[in-house]
């Protein structure tokens, strides 16, 4: 597995690497206004591992979007090692995230015609490394989850489970900061779920920050931290806020 460059240290000295300040979404559906998160609160630190959980509609999926910058906030503050990212353009959170953020998604989100050792190097292409450097680092990423001799494959010649591996991959070539997965395990069996789950167990005793949305208890509780939503709300949790 990948070594993360982040050493130890105490809860009270890690770095904030994410903090929802006051944070809510709000929807126009037809004549009705939904709110999908209501002034969510939260600071993540350098190597928690924080699972999402919460019942249909209770804002899990939303709270992701957000959280990661792939949408943006109606209200409130969303910054990333510091960072106020509410006030980028597209092009900034863009930017931002190839080079932060790592997201690994229930359904994968591989290039279809693409080989395993291609999608996974696709970051480095957006962060502008020569294609021999990327091939390489994606190479050696590949290996270390298990899926050296499967560099050429297409995903329709992988398994779920090697497919969800070649994502994760993807989520770490680019040694981003905190990690995002989404349902993670939900398109697995349960001998590939929980080989998903000891590679983020393995990753978050090498220190990488995770979040974590999932409805299954059993892989929630893979995670340090926890918090349940409910209506866009926190209504219950084991971290500090």
């Amino acid at each position: 597995m990948p070594q993360s460059k982040r050493s130890k240290k105490s809860s009270s000295t890690k770095k904030i690497i994410l903090e929802l300040q006051n944070v809510s979404k709000v929807y126009e559906v037809g004549t009705q206004t939904i709110k999908a998160l209501d002034g969510v609160s939260l600071r993540v630190r350098e190597g928690d591992f924080l699972s999402v959980m919460g019942p249909s509609g209770s804002g899990k999926s939303t709270f992701l979007q957000v959280a990661s910058i792939l949408a943006t906030p109606s209200s409130g503050h969303i910054l990333i090692n510091g960072k106020n990212t509410t006030k980028y353009n597209e092009v900034e959170r863009a930017h931002l995230r190839n080079s932060e953020v790592g997201f690994v998604f229930q359904n994968y989100n591989l290039l279809a015609k693409t080989s395993a050792l291609e999608n996974v190097a696709l970051p480095l292409v957006y962060a502008g490394i020569d294609e021999k450097t990327r091939l390489e680092r994606a190479k050696v990423m590949l290996e270390k989850i298990g899926l050296g001799d499967r560099l050429h494959n297409t995903p329709s010649q992988l398994s779920g489970g090697q497919q969800q591996r070649v994502a994760i991959a993807r989520a770490l070539v680019n040694n981003p900061s905190i990690i995002f997965a989404d349902e993670p395990t939900g398109n697995l069996d349960s001998k590939s779920g929980e080989e998903v789950r000891k590679i983020l167990q393995q990753l978050s005793k090498e220190g990488r920050t995770i979040i974590m949305v999932t409805h299954e208890h059993d892989v929630a509780d893979i995670a340090k931290q926890h918090i349940s939503l409910i209506d866009g709300k926190i209504v219950d949790g084991k971290m500090k806020i």
